[in-house]
């Protein structure tokens, strides 16, 4: 039988701490969940809603993945993945902030953990690519 890593996900990030990259991407999906769930939808705002959802969520399902790697290349691997989709959700929220289309202020707090994971994210990268 294969050496798999198996997790139960609930129960890890409950017993993370909000310090914890993994744990605040979990957190952080839940706000855009429920973000996007409090707001009156037209057409664009629906397009737009679609990519955010996507991509924040993309960003603990990569952080969660890596746990699991084989190797230090996929654990990096899947940190750049997680990076990208963050750098990706900070643009949506941004046009979102500067539409006009919702209220300036529901999108900053979002902008600002984004950001805020986006560097916990980065500093790990830069850490284990200078640790080869």
């Amino acid at each position: 039988m294969s050496n798999l890593k198996t997790q139960n996900h609930n129960e890890n990030l409950k017993s993370e701490k909000n310090n914890n990259v993994r744990y605040r991407a979990f957190k952080f999906s839940l706000a855009i969940i429920n973000f996007i769930s409090n707001i009156k939808k037209n057409q664009i705002l629906s397009v737009i809603f679609d990519q955010l959802l996507r991509l924040s969520t993309s960003v603990g399902a990569n952080l969660v993945e890596a746990k699991s790697s084989s190797s230090k290349k996929d654990f990096i691997h899947f940190y750049e993945i997680a990076l990208k989709s963050a750098n990706e959700t900070l643009y949506w929220l941004l046009v979102l902030k500067e539409s006009q289309l919702i209220n300036k202020e529901k999108v900053k707090p979002l902008i600002s953990e984004i950001k805020e994971i986006s560097n916990m994210i980065a500093g790990s990268l830069l850490t284990m690519k200078n640790k080869k």
